[in-house]
């Protein structure tokens, strides 16, 4: 009887083994599905992704995110209008007389005006290439030696396409963005232009070094870096069949975009705005952008929208939206993640305040005012350093990636009444 006892007794401790293990192995499952129906949700609108990877699947405007508000379509009341309008001075005149009276049906040749109604039309002119030809002569002087003029710059061969030509196809590929071979029919059907595809290929870099030599991106790149705030951005293109990097520099005027084989400080440093930019730099966070200490710092509003339409749409084990690690759901507020005041940081509307331990202050409360007493020192009263989150002072908590980490106290890099870097 013993003996049954003692084998049903190791039996169970086996099986209590097994059924652990298997617990932990649908424990990890159960991540791993999670993880990649959480993959599987992403898109355009909650993501980095861009929107040419959502296919036939792309997911519906969000309401916020619609224009109208509720009003009617067309023009609304107030609104000043718009129309086409006659211009004062037209191209052409055309009178139109009437010949007879359409009340007895005498002739009007010779009858008085009384009144003209005017209509016009506009339209295109006849399409057609203009052609130049331009003669230089050539001339013998007295000494024996003859002398050619010069052709100007535009005159390249025997028969070329002229400024105006090159400059319209660049503009139609580099702003249209239409292919080569559709700008070309485009230049021949309209222009009666026929234009090769390998002309078209090279004009992009005749414009670009055009550009640079007159000055022109060195002027960009200097207004640019002039700016109070210039939108920063970097996303993958192919080149010659390989992996590059469009960087882009913007601002309501000026737009700079720049090709490099890599993305990071050395392809920044070659667009060449951020090395002397001493304004805000308004971007996704990504870590290179930290290498600039002379610029403040603000998150892209975009990127933070999507990155919590993913997190509210991602409901963790609790059935509550999963927030990225670090925050925490405060007591008595759900639906609303604050930072822990354990890890050296108070939540951003606790303004003027002090890092909060234990003992400076209540977990999850603000300080109170004996807390505030040293503001005007640089020691707080747990002997911790100030730090706060955001207007005018200096984030102890970085993100960086989708997660949360300390990065300690230092001195004050943001302006005031500006977004912090978190």
């Amino acid at each position: 009887m013993a003996v049954a006892v003692q084998v049903q007794a190791a039996v169970i401790v086996e099986l209590r083994a097994a059924n652990a293990a298997q617990a932990r192995v649908v424990e990890a499952l159960q991540a791993r599905v999670a993880e990649l129906e959480r993959q599987l949700g992403r898109h355009s609108r909650n993501s980095s992704k861009p929107p040419s990877s959502d296919g036939l699947a792309k997911p519906p405007t969000p309401r916020r995110e619609r224009g109208g508000g509720g009003r009617k379509p067309g023009k609304q009341p107030g609104a000043p209008g718009a129309h086409l309008a006659q211009v004062p001075d037209p191209d052409e005149v055309v009178v139109h007389r009437p010949v007879a009276c359409q009340g007895c049906g005498s002739d009007l040749t010779l009858a008085p005006v009384t009144g003209v109604e005017a209509r016009q039309v506009l339209d295109l002119p006849e399409v057609r290439l203009w052609v130049t030809e331009h003669q230089a002569e050539r001339r013998r002087c007295g000494c024996g030696h003859a002398t050619l003029a010069r052709f100007p710059a535009q005159a390249r061969s025997a028969a070329c396409y002229g400024p105006g030509v090159r400059a319209l196809a660049v503009y139609l590929g580099a702003w249209q963005h239409l292919p080569m071979e559709r700008t070309a029919e485009l230049l021949a059907d309209v222009l009666g232009a026929p234009v090769s595809t390998g002309l078209l290929a090279g004009l992009a870099g005749e414009a670009a070094a055009c550009l640079e030599l007159s000055g022109f991106t060195k002027a960009v790149c200097g207004q640019l870096a002039r700016a109070e705030v210039v939108h920063f951005d970097e996303t993958g293109a192919r080149v010659g069949g390989r992996l590059h990097w469009i960087h882009s520099a913007s601002t309501a005027l000026l737009s700079w975009f720049t090709v490099h084989p890599k993305r990071g400080v050395e392809a920044m440093d070659a667009a060449g705005v951020l090395p002397g930019f001493a304004g805000v730099a308004v971007h996704d966070g990504w870590a290179p952008y930290r290498r600039y200490d002379t610029a403040a710092h603000a998150l892209c509003a975009a990127h933070l929208l999507r990155e919590l339409d993913e997190a509210a749409a991602t409901p963790a084990r609790g059935g509550r939206p999963r927030w990225p690690s670090g925050c925490r759901w405060p007591a008595g507020r759900p639906g609303r993640p604050t930072l822990p005041v354990s890890r050296g940081c108070l939540p951003p509307s606790w303004r003027g305040c002090w890092a909060a331990t234990g003992r400076s202050s209540p977990r999850g409360t603000p300080p109170t005012r004996p807390h505030l007493a040293a503001q005007a020192s640089g020691v707080g009263p747990s002997g911790r350093p100030r730090c706060a989150c955001s207007n005018d002072w200096t984030p102890t908590v970085t993100r960086s990636a989708g997660s949360w980490s300390t990065c300690g106290s230092r001195r004050p890099t943001t302006r005031p009444n500006a977004i912090c870097g978190w």
